[in-house]
């Protein structure tokens, strides 16, 4: 367990090997956390499963 208290971060599968420049998103007190996949002990977005989401939702249409 890390800082957050969040057990399971989840990195994209964009990521790769090498890490690459992504974020790391995972459930954390009925929120859902986000951290830069390279600085793990930094800074921690909090937004709510709904905003996630939809965010998420209009990341995957934008690519199309």
């Amino acid at each position: 367990m890390d800082r957050t208290g969040q057990r399971r971060w989840q990195t994209s599968s964009y990521t790769g090997a090498n890490g690459g420049a992504c974020v790391e998103v995972g459930p954390v007190e009925h929120m859902i956390a986000v951290r830069d996949s390279k600085d793990r002990e930094g800074p921690v977005l909090r937004v709510s499963p709904a905003a996630w989401r939809q965010f998420a939702g209009r990341v995957k249409t934008s690519g199309r």
